[in-house]
C-alpha cells in the first residue's frame, strides 16, 4: 500500500471509531492485502487522530476467542491513550456491536524493549514490567462483519474501551497467575469465572508473545506502555445500564459502569 492509502485507511477507520459508527468495509483503493498492510494502518492511528499511542492489547488469546472473530491465533492491537479510563469509569456502549466486556492482566512496561533478532524470553520481559494493573476491556470492530484477520488488524484487533485499576500493589511476581482466578459480576451477581490459563495458558507467556510479535515488525515497545493480555472468562454481555465487577482476588477489582 502507498502512504496515500494507509492514511485514507486510518483516517476513515479512525471517523467511524471516533462517531461510535459502523461501515461495510474500507474502499477497494485503501484496503489492505496483507498483515503488513494492516499493521501499517494501525500505526498510523495516532497520526490521523491525534491521540498518542499507548500501548498494546492481545485479541484472541483463547480458542473460544479465536473462534468468535473468524483468526487462528492471537493479534496485536494498539492501543491509544484516550481510550483508556480509570477504574470506576461509565462506558459508552454508543455504535458498539458486540455487546461485551473481558476481564484481562495488564501489564507497564518500565523500559524500553527495542527490537532485536533473537525472541526475548518471559524471564527477559518480565524483568522490565514494573507494574501490573487489573483492566476491563470492552472490545468491537468498526465494521458491520468481521471479515477475516486482515481486516480486524486494521482496526486495531477490535480495540475499543480499556478500563483499568491502579497498579497492583500486593506481589504479583510470587503468585502463579497462571491458575489465578477471576470471578465477574453482573448487577451483583457472578455470571463468569475464570483463570490465567485462558490467555494462551498463562498471561506472562501472552505478554511475552506481543513483545515478540511487535519487535518482530520492527518496532519498540516504549517505557510506560501498557499492554493488556486477554481475558481470562467467556467474554461476558453487557448493556446499558449494566455495572460489571471483576474480582481478581487478592490482587484487587476493577469496575465499569456502561450508558
Amino acid at each position: 500500500m502507498t502512504p496515500e492509502a494507509i492514511k485514507r485507511a486510518a483516517s476513515l477507520i479512525w471517523e467511524k471509531w471516533d462517531a461510535a459508527e459502523l461501515m461495510d468495509e474500507l474502499p477497494e483503493e485503501c484496503c489492505p492485502q496483507t498483515d503488513q498492510d494492516a499493521h501499517a494502518i494501525q500505526s498510523s492511528f495516532p497520526i490521523v487522530s491525534g491521540i498518542p499511542h499507548a500501548g498494546w492489547k492481545i485479541a484472541a488469546t483463547s480458542q473460544a476467542g479465536q473462534k468468535h472473530i473468524q483468526v487462528d491465533g492471537p493479534l496485536a492491537g494498539r492501543l491509544l491513550s484516550k481510550r483508556i479510563l480509570e477504574n470506576g469509569a461509565v462506558c459508552s456502549l454508543l455504535g458498539n456491536t458486540m455487546g461485551v466486556m473481558e476481564a484481562e492482566f495488564a501489564f507497564r512496561f518500565g523500559e524500553l524493549i527495542p527490537p532485536r533478532t533473537r525472541d526475548y524470553t518471559s524471564e527477559e520481559v518480565l524483568s522490565r514490567v514494573s507494574e501490573l494493573c487489573l483492566t476491563i476491556e470492552i472490545p468491537d470492530s468498526r465494521f458491520q462483519g468481521l471479515n477475516g484477520k486482515i481486516q480486524l488488524l486494521a482496526e486495531c484487533a477490535c480495540a475499543w474501551w480499556l478500563v483499568k485499576s491502579d497498579p497492583v500493589q500486593v506481589n504479583w511476581r510470587d503468585l502463579d497467575l497462571k491458575s489465578h482466578q477471576v470471578h465477574v459480576s453482573k448487577n451483583g451477581v457472578e455470571v463468569a469465572e475464570g483463570t490465567g490459563a485462558n490467555v494462551l495458558g498463562d498471561p506472562r507467556e501472552a505478554l511475552n508473545w506481543l513483545v515478540n510479535d511487535v519487535g518482530s515488525r520492527g518496532v519498540s515497545i516504549g517505557a510506560g506502555e501498557l499492554v493488556t493480555t486477554g481475558t481470562c472468562v467467556v467474554p461476558v454481555t453487557i448493556q446499558p445500564g449494566d455495572e460489571i465487577i471483576a474480582d481478581f482476588g487478592v490482587l484487587g477489582i476493577v469496575k465499569a459502569r456502561f450508558e
